[in-house]
């Protein structure tokens, strides 16, 4: 197996949104997509399959030993590999790779976040930094650009999290800010023992206008000559964006059950994104209340 194929595996794992953001693009810049999904994918699957904190530790730090040499040297696994090609023609920088690597060390101390402000900060940390990154992937680096995948990242992680906050809550993790739940008086512990109730769905309603917010002011920070070029984070845009107009219209029954598109549906949103240009959702989402 060659190190794009691994990653093309590796990728996959992290769900079709991806792999239909990815469809259309020319093949050297998927490949540079797929590998830099699968170095997020890579480094997230060691807290979550990893038992013991320790070991847990000591594999995200030979992580950062695999950056370093993807920067300066030659990397020994095929994630690192198939990403040293694109350093310098995708213009990559290593500090965003150290930020998922961060964000990772911190879900192995840290199980709650006190506010937004918080939670965001690890969203940044998470997504925000490494989605910046892709701006030099799908075309010139330009600051507005790179601006607006950074956003968008965090945007796409926090819609992650709504949609994810029974499963998380299964691994004993709450993202959901810690004042916020005060304010809807829904405690930690219904949380963990999945109790629904109109309390928790006006958190959540909560939390989505919120997350809708920044994808507003995302879409804000993409200028039009770059909107053609950003089409792959605009059809991850426009599928995480459907994804909670279907969590709120279940009632955001999120607690006991996995809510998620069908495959048909992502792939109609991917293209009809590519074939417009990404005009309409980078407009419904500029605009939406």
């Amino acid at each position: 197996m060659t190190p794009d194929e691994y990653c093309k595996n590796k990728a996959a794992q992290s769900g079709t949104s991806f792999h239909y953001a990815f469809l259309f693009l020319p093949p050297a810049q998927r490949r540079a997509m797929t590998a830099l999904q699968a170095f997020c994918r890579e480094v997230e699957d060691i807290v979550e399959q990893t038992t013991e904190a320790s070991v847990a530790r000591m594999k995200l730090a030979w992580w950062r030993s695999q950056v370093e040499l993807m920067f300066g040297g030659k990397p020994d696994h095929p994630v690192a590999i198939a990403l040293t090609p694109h350093i310098a023609a995708c213009a990559l920088t290593a500090d965003p790779f150290y930020a998922v690597i961060e964000a990772s060390e911190r879900n192995l101390d840290q199980f709650r976040y006190p506010d937004r402000a918080a939670l965001q900060q690890y969203c940044w940390l998470a997504s925000g930094r490494i989605s910046g990154l892709t701006a030099g992937i799908l075309g010139e680096p330009s600051p507005s650009a790179m601006k607006f995948a950074e956003a968008l990242g965090i945007a796409l992680q926090m819609s992650t999290i709504l949609a994810d906050v029974g499963e998380d809550a299964r691994r004993g993790r709450i993202y959901l800010p810690a004042d916020a739940m005060d304010r809807h008086s829904v405690t930690v512990n219904e949380v963990l023992d999945g109790h629904y109730s109109a309390q928790f769905q006006a958190l959540m309603g909560e939390e989505l206008k919120d997350t809708r917010a920044l994808y507003r002011d995302a879409m804000q920070l993409l200028d039009e000559a770059d909107r053609r070029a950003q089409r792959p984070n605009l059809i991850l845009a426009a599928i995480h964006w459907t994804l909670l107009g279907e969590l709120e219209r279940d009632g955001w029954h999120v607690l006991d059950q996995r809510i998620a598109l069908t495959p048909i549906r992502k792939f109609w949103l991917a293209w009809r994104t590519w074939v417009n240009g990404g005009r309409h959702i980078a407009r419904q989402l500029a605009t939406h209340p």
